[in-house]
């Protein structure tokens, strides 16, 4: 049974855009996504951007205006914008959430989906 659902990625040319949506299915109140990493070949997984419970944002500092990240409380979803995207931006990018219970988080960060591939080529 799937608990949440990540979507979007795919091949775009360099300078191109993307967005990835993560979202908890309907009535899923233990898993609240907070944000984005990726791996790329042969690289550790990095953080892209997380909101944190207070709204404050975290990111790669690298990636400041380029990558956006957004939340909707209403739709327990996280979603991650991406412009001018190079080949360095290829990778896996996972889709990472906060487990919940009781509306408490009592596991920050435990949950990650399956990843979403993203390559940036001609």
């Amino acid at each position: 049974q799937v608990q949440v659902y990540e979507s979007g990625g795919g091949l775009v040319q360099p300078g191109g855009s993307l967005s990835l949506s993560c979202a908890a299915a309907a009535g899923v109140s233990d898993i609240k996504p907070m944000g984005w990493y990726r791996q790329g070949s042969g690289k550790q997984r990095e953080l892209v951007a997380r909101i944190l419970n207070d709204g404050t944002i975290e990111r790669a500092e690298s990636l400041k205006g380029r990558f956006t990240i957004s939340r909707d409380d209403a739709k327990n979803a996280v979603y991650l914008q991406m412009t001018d995207l190079t080949p360095d931006d290829t990778g896996v990018y996972y889709c990472n959430a906060d487990l919940l219970r009781a509306g408490r988080v009592i596991l920050p960060g435990a949950w990650w989906g399956r990843g979403l591939q993203v390559t940036v080529a001609q």
